[in-house]
């Protein structure tokens, strides 16, 4: 019976060996591999250019324009042009009516000097007869032919003729002799001063008259 029970403790042993190395030779269980996250990229944008937005664009000034004067009369008065001006001479008639109570002491036209070299504007036609002597008297109603600058202010680069008095609400026509020095057609900036200083016409806007002759 020992020997039965010496017998049954070795296979016991036995069978625990074959146990412990049955665990040791166990397949390990595989362990996840965590593939690595790709780190974000960033996109080639392109670069922003800062603008600077346009600034307006000056309207430029008209040929044979005029600068306004500093000072403005609020006289009231109206004005109208006429052109009665052929393909060599003729005539351009202003007639300025005052709506003002007080009289004004000289009325003035003013136009550019420049526009002499296309159209010659004076306030008489030159003669022999108007010279001679013996001659007709040399009256006239204008006042001063001035061109610019002037001993009375009258600006560079202007002609003024003085036409007055204008007395309260009458009216004066003045008439100028015109001689062409162009062909064509051409436009100019006609100004209605008191002395120097602009008139006003209705709804008070300057005395300033853009004249256009064909």
């Amino acid at each position: 019976m020992i020997r039965s029970l010496r017998v049954a403790l070795a296979c016991l042993v036995i069978v625990l060996a074959g146990a412990c190395v049955a665990d040791e030779t166990a397949s390990p269980i595989a362990s996840q591999t965590v593939a690595p996250t790709p780190s974000p990229t960033t996109a080639n944008s392109p670069t922003p250019i800062a603008t600077t937005p346009a600034s307006p664009t000056a309207t430029p000034e008209p040929s044979l324009s005029l600068a306004p004067p500093e000072t403005i009369d609020s006289r009231v008065i109206e004005a109208a042009v006429v052109a009665d001006i052929g393909d060599e001479t003729g005539t351009l008639t202003i007639t300025v009516t005052s709506a003002a109570a007080e009289r004004i002491d000289e009325l003035v036209l003013r136009w550019p000097t420049e526009l002499n070299e296309i159209l010659f504007l004076a306030p008489f036609t030159p003669s022999e007869d108007r010279i001679r002597d013996g001659g007709p008297p040399l009256v006239q109603p204008w006042t001063k032919w001035v061109r610019g600058p002037g001993e009375r202010g009258e600006p560079d680069g202007t002609t003024s003729i003085g036409w007055g008095p204008l007395l309260p609400e009458a009216q004066l026509e003045i008439t100028l002799q015109a001689t062409r020095r162009a062909p064509g057609p051409v436009a100019f900036d006609l100004q209605l001063l008191a002395g120097n200083d602009l008139l006003t016409l209705d709804g008070d806007q300057p005395a300033e008259l853009r004249v256009e002759i064909p």
